[in-house]
């Protein structure tokens, strides 16, 4: 470590790094010492891209939204290499020192986007990139029960009961929250000696 300069850019590193995650920090710290804590059981709810969450959550995801999403990642993160290679291609030092600097950089750079496409060329040519749509059908049942009583439920005006608070509730802060009933008891079974 001849130079000291490159020790004080690795301290200028790590002080930039301290102050971030210090901020972080104090961002979250304050958020949940300033926020209102008023639960009820709208907020207690389970929220999902604003619908109502309906069966089970163990559900097996189309394998689909990983693929993609990793080759999304990996084409983005191949794409931040672009910016440090345009930092020294327009170095205009580099440059006049030795004008085969910039056909260099140009070739190399011409050779990391083949690189790339060649990439994305088999991606697309496996058929990664192309999303199946299913093809729905009506189910077909062999049963005995006429359809004039299908017609007679579907025909039929039920009442949907409301789970919002009532504004008189809630102004007077008397809502009583329950605790999740709990949908999964594990039975154990006895060891046999």
């Amino acid at each position: 470590m001849e130079d000291p300069a490159q020790l004080s850019a690795y301290g200028q590193v790590l002080l930039f790094t301290i102050i971030g995650l210090l901020l972080v920090c104090a961002t979250i710290f304050l958020a949940t010492l300033i926020s209102s804590k008023n639960p009820n059981p709208i907020k207690l709810s389970t929220y999902e891209c604003g619908e109502n969450a309906v069966g089970t959550s163990w559900i097996q995801f189309n394998p689909r939204f990983y693929v993609i999403a990793l080759v999304f990642l990996l084409f983005d993160v191949e794409l931040i290499f672009v910016f440090p290679w345009a930092t020294v291609f327009g170095n205009a030092e580099l440059i006049a020192i030795d004008p085969r600097w910039g056909w260099f950089t140009f070739i190399e750079m011409g050779l990391f986007i083949g690189i790339l496409i060649v990439g994305l060329l088999y991606v697309w040519i496996n058929g990664d990139l192309e999303w199946i749509k299913p093809t729905h059908t009506i189910p077909n049942s062999n049963v005995s029960i006429p359809l004039s009583a299908y017609s007679k439920l579907n025909e039929k005006v039920y009442t949907i009961k409301d789970y919002r608070i009532p504004e008189e509730m809630a102004e007077e802060k008397k809502v009583i929250i329950e605790a999740p009933k709990t949908t999964f008891r594990p039975k154990f079974k006895p060891k046999s000696s």
